[in-house]
């Protein structure tokens, strides 16, 4: 092998693993991240604790009086910018049984627009977590008096479900941000 040739390979080599290095640093910036700021889901009102499905379905939504959500820098003290404004997408509610049956209504998804300015919140008043299709759908529709007003899985007359919130946005710098799972609990009655 000539001097040339194996200087050629070490500057090719080397060129390789510079290329991995940057690649793996700017990578890993952006999983770690997000925007430098965390969303978090502060405050609750008007949380339904009890519904009547068959009263649900007539108004097609199930909601939460009032969410607050917060933009919190991750670095407390240190300076921030206009571009860790969040602007939130959509949300999710997925549902858990609370009592003894495994049947699960729907997950329900919405896409939402709201801005929050870093070190800033935003109120959402009225927020659907149910629709129509939850309602209308097993566990819930067995709730229906059309449909015998009981569980068919389990014989009860009512169903607990666990409800967990979580918001999804991008700080204007286009970094993906979503609030930790918020969760509270309904009974279901016919």
């Amino acid at each position: 092998m000539t001097k040339q040739t194996k200087l050629t390979k070490s500057f090719l080599l080397g060129l390789v693993a510079l290329m991995l290095a940057l690649g793996a640093c700017e990578s890993r910036t952006d999983k770690v991240d997000g925007g430098g700021v965390l969303l978090s889901i502060s405050d609750f009102d008007g949380l339904p604790v009890q519904i009547s499905v068959n009263g649900a379905v007539g108004g097609g939504l199930v909601q939460v009086g009032e969410i607050v959500i917060d933009n919190i820098p991750k670095a407390p003290g240190q300076p921030t910018s206009s571009l860790q404004n969040v602007e939130i997408s959509s949300y999710e509610v997925t549902y858990q049984r609370a009592d003894t049956g495994t049947r699960l209504p729907p997950v329900f998804v919405r896409q939402i627009f709201s801005s929050i300015p870093v070190n800033g919140s935003v109120t959402l008043e009225n927020l659907p977590v149910m629709s129509l299709e939850q309602l209308t759908t097993v566990p819930l529709s067995d709730l229906q008096f059309i449909n015998g007003g009981f569980d068919t899985e389990t014989g009860g007359a009512t169903i607990l479900l666990n409800l967990r919130l979580r918001f999804f946005g991008r700080t204007l710098s286009g970094d993906a941000v979503d609030t930790q799972t918020a969760g509270f609990t309904i009974e279901f009655t016919p």
